[in-house]
């Protein structure tokens, strides 16, 4: 591959695909892995790894003593820099794994670019007609290697296609966290959070309600709900009317492609009837994630130490 510059530059204007390569890497962030297209080129004098993409993938970084400027080829400064903080992070391309050193820069159209840094660390073999990178250095097949040495370079475009599927797959994940309520009553409440971290939402009585002692009541919410992909909701009780007015909950689970008004099923567990007022909280909504598999017959079931020991058979305390 031909090095077109000599000092730090903005690789990102490269037009001729020789001049660099475009390989699939793993990253191992704190929280997650990541799967990410980089490109290969012997025009960086650096490593490099975009700074939104540190923060959006918990990739921790680490700020360097002295700040370098990034300068172009014709020595004017790059909006790529200046460089303040490095990112070291575990890095896989294949069965190569090892613990990669990043200069964290801003850049415009790739995450991640292996400069010449990492290429005389390494000295991969790269045929680029054939479209294969081969580790064959006594480094690599030393420390490394796992199992082949040999990976494979993916077309440019198709690469940064699949970058921007990564990205708007991350962007994606946490909308579709959100839930959806419409509202079948506009003077019916959206179910809110007690706090911050609070594991359900409450829901609100759109009607008055007595609910008979001893005895249960059906109260609607006046909304309907779509949860998030993969998961269904249960009905939990609201923990001050649980303790202070034995006010429990029945019927609790909802089907994820039920989209018909949520109504909750109380039941009065004292001796004391006990009034609802429309805009009361009454229960909370838990979103909880499934498991979608079916059922079939089998001869018999595995061993396991408990057997067919039922109630009470492995103790009070």
């Amino acid at each position: 591959m031909r090095n077109l510059y000599a000092a730090l530059n903005n690789t990102e204007t490269l037009d001729n695909e020789n001049d660099h390569i475009m390989v699939q890497i793993q990253l191992h962030g704190t929280k997650r892995q990541v799967t990410i297209n980089a490109m290969i080129d012997s025009g960086a004098t650096e490593d490099f790894i975009d700074k939104g993409f540190c923060s959006k993938y918990n990739i921790r970084t680490t700020q360097v003593k002295t700040t370098r400027e990034v300068y172009l080829a014709d020595g004017q400064p790059s909006a790529m820099g200046p460089i303040t903080h490095i990112a070291k992070v575990p890095m896989d391309i294949g069965s190569h794994r090892e613990l990669a050193t990043f200069q964290v820069a801003k850049l415009p159209n790739h995450e991640v670019i292996l400069g010449m840094p990492w290429l005389k660390q390494h000295s991969p073999r790269i045929d680029c007609g054939q479209g294969k990178i081969t580790f064959e250095s006594e480094r690599c097949t030393t420390w490394c290697l796992k199992e082949s040495p040999t990976v494979y370079a993916i077309p440019e475009n198709e690469a940064r296609e699949e970058n921007l599927k990564v990205e708007f797959g991350a962007t994606q994940s946490k909308k579709d966290q959100r839930i959806q309520v419409r509202l079948l009553d506009p003077q019916a409440k959206l179910p809110t959070r007690g706090s911050a971290k609070a594991a359900g939402h409450d829901l609100y009585a759109n009607e008055e309600k007595t609910i008979p002692a001893r005895g249960q009541e059906v109260v609607p919410t006046g909304i309907s709900i779509t949860p998030p992909r993969g998961t269904y909701r249960r009905i939990a009780p609201q923990s001050g009317m649980a303790v202070k007015h034995q006010i429990a909950v029945n019927a609790a689970v909802i089907d994820s492609d039920y989209t018909g008004e949520i109504r909750v099923v109380l039941a009065n567990m004292s001796d004391q009837d006990y009034a609802i007022q429309k805009g009361d909280r009454i229960a909370q909504l838990i979103t909880e994630k499934m498991v979608e598999s079916d059922c079939y017959q089998v001869p018999k079931l595995g061993k396991t130490g408990r057997g067919q020991q039922g109630f009470g058979s492995t103790g009070t305390s």
